[in-house]
This record gives structure tokens, C-alpha cells and sequence, in this order.
């Protein structure tokens, strides 16, 4: 059975989570969010990005289920609306701590690293790792990636 490109997307998570998070910005959007950014403002402020562009990228988070709207006002002003991370939005930390910690080896500024990822506890550092489900952690190349139960074809070819 010979499957479309369309197809295969469809059924492959990547590619799902690349049509809310694929864009340019978007994951920088949601960087700022870790750090408190909520409003507007302040997102284009700390990012430099276009209006336009970052309308987009919010309203592509909101349709998403990364962001939520929330109404404010503040004192003397027309209510406006803040975008505030959900749940499925929380859990993308694990996805920018992937991207920080392949950017700080294999994209290096020459600053060094410029964010860190601590236990909340003991502010010691902590870092992503592939844990089996007894416990043992995998260095990368001891994983391997295969097709799963919703794959149209079971190898690359």
C-alpha cells in the first residue's frame, strides 16, 4: 500500500507538533513565557519581532493549547488580554531544555550558556536524560528510534 507524504505526516508526532511549534518564533514566544512574559508588549519588547508576526505566533499557541488568553486591566486603561502557558504549554520545558542543551554544544555563542535548568529545591543543576523504565539512564546512542503503533510503515526503507 503506497502511502502519501500527507499521510504519513498525519500520523507522526513530529510533524503534528511542527504545525503549533514549527514556526520561526514561536518557540521563543514560548521561552519568554517561562520567564513570566505574558503581555503583548512585552513579548515584542524582549523579542524584536514584528507585530504582525507575533499576533501569529500567539494566536497559533492559543489555537494550539500552548497559550491561553487571560483578560487584565490595568488602572485607567481598556481591558487587554495576557497570554499565559497551559498545561500542554508547561510541559514543553523538556523541548527547550533539549534545544539549550544541543545549542550550547553545537551552537555555542562564546558567552556561555544563558539559561540554566535547576532543581527548583536545591538550585543544583539538572540536565535531560533517557531513562529506562527501571531506572537506568542511556546515553543517546544506546536509544534507538523505531516505528511505533500508528506508523504507516514500519521502516525508513
Amino acid at each position: 500500500m503506497s502511502t502519501t507524504p500527507r499521510e504519513r505526516n498525519a500520523r507522526c508526532s513530529v510533524a503534528r507538533s511542527l504545525e503549533v511549534l514549527g514556526e520561526k518564533w514561536t518557540l521563543l514566544v514560548v521561552r519568554e513565557a517561562f520567564f513570566g512574559v505574558t503581555r503583548f508588549a512585552d513579548f515584542r519588547a524582549r523579542l524584536g519581532v514584528a507585530p504582525d508576526v507575533l499576533t501569529a505566533r500567539l494566536e497559533t499557541l492559543v489555537e494550539g493549547g500552548v497559550l491561553t488568553r487571560r483578560p487584565y486591566r490595568d488602572e485607567g486603561q481598556r481591558q487587554r488580554e495576557e497570554y499565559v502557558l497551559t498545561e500542554a504549554g508547561a510541559e514543553l520545558k523538556t523541548v527547550l531544555a533539549a534545544f539549550v542543551a544541543w545549542g550550547d554544544v553545537h551552537r555555542p555563542s562564546g558567552f556561555g550558556p544563558s539559561i540554566a535548568y535547576v532543581d527548583r529545591e536545591t538550585e543544583a543543576p539538572v540536565r535531560l536524560a533517557f531513562v529506562a523504565d527501571d531506572g537506568r539512564e542511556l546515553a543517546p546512542e544506546d536509544v534507538d528510534v523505531v516505528a511505533g503503533p500508528g506508523a504507516l510503515v514500519a521502516t525508513a526503507g
